[in-house]
Formats: C-alpha cells, structure tokens, sequence
C-alpha cells in the first residue's frame, strides 16, 4: 500500500469518482446501465456535498484509483448508522487498481477518522453478493449485525447485510 495515499476528495476528483464507482459495481455484476442505482452511484457530486469523501490515489500519479463515502448518522447517506456511529458507503476500487491494497487502504482510512471523531463503531451495509469485500470486513475485524440487514428494494432477491467494526 506504499504507492497508494488516500486523502479528501476534491472537486477535481468527482468525475472519476462517479466513473470508477459505476464501473467497479458493472464489473462485479451489481449494476447495468439501466439500472437506476447506477445513476447514483455516479453521482459523485452529492456524495460530496452530503458526506466526507475519501479517495485513494497512486502517489507516484496521483491518479484516483478508488474512492468511499464517510457518512454520519441522520444524513441523507446514512443507511444504518446510530448516533455515536461512522458508516461508509460505496466503496469502490477501479478494476485496473484491484490487488494493490486500496480498498483496504480506504476502510482503513474510514476507521481512522471513526477513531479521532471519538466513534464507538463503523458500520456498513454489503449486498449479500459482495463476497470479495465481505472478506476484506471480516479480516479487518468487522462482524456480521443480522439485526440490521434490510432490504434496499421492496419485494427484490436483494438483502443488505450489516456489519460492524467496535472501537
């Protein structure tokens, strides 16, 4: 991960952000270009405005090569959050860059600013599809929290599984 620095997003990075976001959920199958989620995600701009984005970049390049929404409870981002918590959403690494450390690098950046806002957890939802990032969850330490799993769409073959990292 020592070519990889993660750093607060600037506007300059919201078109990549939007572009690397759509293209890492197409490429796993989570999306299509009909699906109307793929607008959202490419709507860098307000994730920016409504939450603390995050951006890992190559350090030789500066090239941005993932990107992850730090989002507080009782925010428009927030899915699952309680006060007292730091949630983050669309975490997405560019298919070019996957196997260098950055979504680790990302999540790892989230949990430090969980830690200095004084947070008592992290907390996510994962499509129940996502295995390759539940993997990365579970090895850095965050646990299952069924208790918390819902339904992004009404009536969808589609369960968002929570998770949580105490601190």
């Amino acid at each position: 991960m020592a070519d990889v620095t993660v750093r607060p997003a600037l506007e300059s990075d919201l078109a990549s952000i939007g572009a690397i976001t759509v293209e890492a959920y197409r490429v796993d199958g989570f999306v299509d270009e009909h699906d109307d989620y793929a607008t959202t995600l490419a709507d860098a701009a307000s994730r920016f405005r409504e939450a603390e984005v995050l951006v890992a970049v190559d350090s030789a390049s500066g090239e941005v090569l993932g990107s992850v929404a730090v989002v507080r409870p009782g925010t428009p981002y927030a899915e699952i959050s309680r006060p007292g918590e730091v949630e983050f959403r669309m975490l997405s690494v560019a298919t070019a860059a996957r196997g260098r450390g950055v979504g680790e690098a990302l999540v790892r950046a989230v949990i430090g600013k969980a830690r200095g806002a004084g947070a008592s957890a992290v907390v996510l939802s994962s499509s129940e599809k996502m295995q390759a990032a539940h993997r990365l969850y579970r090895r850095l330490g965050f646990t299952r929290l069924p208790d918390r799993d819902w339904l992004p769409v009404p009536g969808a073959d589609l369960v968002a599984q929570a998770y949580r990292l105490p601190l």
